[in-house]
């Protein structure tokens, strides 16, 4: 499968020349931790909230006078729209990254693709069966799960102090506090 059939053609993105404040309200409203740059619909660069914070809080930058282009990153990951999506998640994962701009050949911006989107979810159903496949049904008498291994088998009981009354229980005992 081709990344290009999963992902979301529906992009928000900033202008160079936005202001910083502009691009943090936007992706304040998407939920977003970055968004890429465009102009002419090509892909020229990417922000994240991380480079506002940076120039804005740590730099003593002002967001209302700063533009996206002077806090950019211009060197930016991106795939094409033809790559394999296995190919494009592996990649995703050595990059350390969750989404990534789809470009065409000349890096017009076409979409973007996230790991979620490459993601295959196997239906319930199917989990269910091999689950159920391999269990086995329970018989209280012969069923291991109850029982400690015999070379951690205690030969007699153990004393526990309750940590809110004192008193000494025996692991097992009903307690008379319910």
């Amino acid at each position: 499968m081709r990344v290009g059939d999963l992902m979301n053609r529906d992009v928000e993105v900033v202008a160079p020349n936005d202001t910083l404040r502009a691009a943090a309200q936007l992706m304040a409203h998407l939920g977003l931790e970055a968004l890429p740059v465009g102009q002419d619909n090509r892909l020229v660069g990417t922000i994240t909230g991380h480079d506002i914070a940076l120039q804005v809080a740590a730099g003593g930058g002002d967001a209302e006078n700063l533009t996206v282009q002077e806090v950019m990153s211009a060197d930016v990951l991106y795939c094409f729209a033809n790559e394999n999506a296995q190919l494009v998640s592996a990649k995703m994962r050595d990059w350390w990254v969750r989404r990534l701009p789809v470009v065409s050949p000349d890096k017009r911006l076409l979409g973007t693709v996230s790991l979620g989107d490459l993601t295959p979810l196997k239906p319930l159903r199917n989990r269910a069966k091999r689950v159920s496949s391999r269990r086995q049904p329970l018989n209280p008498s012969t069923t291991e799960r109850n029982r400690l291994p015999p070379q951690v088998e205690l030969a007699r009981p153990v004393r526990v102090p309750d940590r809110h009354s004192g008193a000494v229980i025996l692991p097992g005992a009903v307690s008379g506090n319910g």
